[in-house]
């Protein structure tokens, strides 16, 4: 094994898979929820892509279900997150590309239990340039605008149409390498043309 190799693989499991990672990668998370429109830099050394796979082992674990619709992790990482497999439209989080335009119908949740409907984790290719979204709502002051670059606009769309019953509705959270941006179910998203 390289000396190259070694360290790359003592990176990620020194950094992914750890605790005190987890926990501050966490309070990123709920933070980026809280605010929307904040971006959050995710803390650490990491490879390319580990974001992604950081953001997963943080809200993930042997109770929760996922559907990776496009294939994003490769079976060793699905192993590591001890995560049972669901199609989207069971699933209690969802992992897909942002560029693609959605093709399922996420869980809404119940009004009995709002809280059951989907997180969806989009890995889009940046944050802070590319198209610009003006966000209002809770947690934001008046309006803020933002930059995306990799977000299909039929998202926007799908967002609005999923939480338009609320309570009901999925919470969407956008990964671009190491940063993390959440858009609630009560965030409404205006592009700005």
């Amino acid at each position: 094994m390289s000396n190259n190799f070694k360290a790359a693989l003592q990176s990620t499991l020194s950094g992914i898979w750890q605790a005190d990672t987890q926990q501050r990668t966490f309070r990123q998370i709920m933070n980026a929820f809280a605010r929307p429109g904040v971006i959050e830099t995710l803390e650490g050394e990491f490879l390319e892509g580990d974001g992604m796979l950081l953001t997963l082992a943080t809200l993930l674990d042997g109770a929760t279900t996922l559907a990776d619709v496009d294939g994003l992790l490769s079976e060793h990482d699905l192993a590591r997150l001890e995560v049972s497999t669901l199609a989207a439209e069971q699933a209690r989080f969802v992992l897909t590309h942002g560029k693609v335009a959605p093709a399922f119908m996420p869980s809404l949740g119940t009004l009995e239990s709002p809280d059951t409907g989907a997180t969806i984790i989009l890995k889009i290719q940046e944050i802070g340039s590319g198209n610009r979204l003006k966000l209002t709502g809770p947690g934001v002051d008046g309006a803020c605008e933002v930059a995306v670059n990799g977000l299909h606009p039929a998202w926007l769309a799908a967002h609005q149409e999923w939480n338009s019953a609320f309570p009901l509705g999925v919470d969407m959270l956008l990964v671009a390498e190491h940063q993390v941006m959440a858009l609630p179910r009560t965030t409404r998203i205006e592009e700005i043309k």
